[in-house]
């Protein structure tokens, strides 16, 4: 097994070494997984549960106080499934494992995509803030009131994004699975569910290789970042490559802030165009 992980891409972290650790923790956990859907749903389940990362415990505070998490999965033989708008829910990787393994559906969202998850064993009711989204969350004067009155607010203080994925290679099987995971961006309209649970955007995998995106989720979801990547690699491009055409691709067409992991039978790659982009890979006799 062979996996890479990523933990969003943005500013520089403060704390990068703690960060990089977990990230190797995720890594390593994932690579010693049993087939490529248990290795990036491990992966996602340790980044998930680090408030130093947006996914999980310590998600971003959309603009009714709710952290609210989305995740994306899918394998090479084109399975999927997503999650979104989840209060509660920690592992909302695992939350998209259900969805594709034990429904006919790809997407579930909301109260009805929590209720599933528990009805399958993932934890609900779980509190996702802490001390320091609270007051960021609290000191930024939130809104009360209409949609509207939310917007206007939303309008002034719309900032942060990140997100966290993994990818991974199962050679035994010839498999690649992808998973992305996020609390969404900070200071957003209550419900809205950006790039991540949706295939070809945050995530997507086809025979050729698998990807995993992360940053400005709006116009990642235009530009169907990781099906653009994963074309590269259906055209011959090495991970690397793929990576690197794909954030070129982006950059041109959006000029917004992203960054994206890729992994095809020989490798791995990986590129951004933000300050930091903290990555890890791993690897299983």
């Amino acid at each position: 097994m062979r996996l890479v992980c990523h933990g969003g891409a943005g500013g520089a972290p403060d704390e990068p070494d703690p960060r990089q650790g977990v990230l190797d923790e995720a890594a390593e956990t994932g690579a010693a997984a049993d087939g490529a859907v248990e290795a990036v749903v491990a992966a996602a389940d340790v980044l998930e549960g680090d408030e130093r990362f947006n996914a999980g415990v310590g998600g971003a505070v959309q603009s009714d106080g709710v952290v609210r998490t989305d995740a994306g999965l899918m394998t090479s033989d084109r399975d999927a499934g997503a999650v979104a708008s989840l209060a509660g829910v920690e592992n909302a990787a695992a939350a998209a494992r259900v969805v594709m393994e034990e429904t006919p559906h790809v997407f579930v969202a909301g109260d009805h995509a929590v209720d599933l998850a528990a009805e399958f064993g993932v934890g609900t009711g779980v509190d996702l803030s802490t001390d320091a989204t609270r007051e960021r969350f609290e000191s930024a004067d939130p809104p009360d009131g209409s949609p509207r009155e939310h917007l206007a607010w939303v309008d002034e203080r719309y900032a942060g994004h990140d997100t966290v994925g993994a990818v991974a290679y199962d050679p035994a099987a010839d498999e690649f699975a992808a998973c992305t995971s996020t609390g969404g961006r900070f200071f957003a309209l209550a419900g809205r569910v950006g790039d991540v649970p949706q295939v070809g955007s945050g995530f997507f995998a086809a025979p050729a290789g698998a990807a995993s995106a992360t940053g400005a989720g709006e116009d990642i979801a235009k530009a169907t970042l990781t099906r653009r990547a994963v074309r590269h690699l259906e055209a011959g491009s090495s991970a690397q490559g793929a990576a690197d055409r794909a954030m070129a691709e982006f950059g041109e067409l959006t000029g917004s802030d992203a960054g994206v992991i890729v992994q095809d039978e020989a490798g791995v790659g990986s590129a951004f165009n933000t300050e930091a982009m903290q990555t890890a890979v791993a690897r299983s006799e």
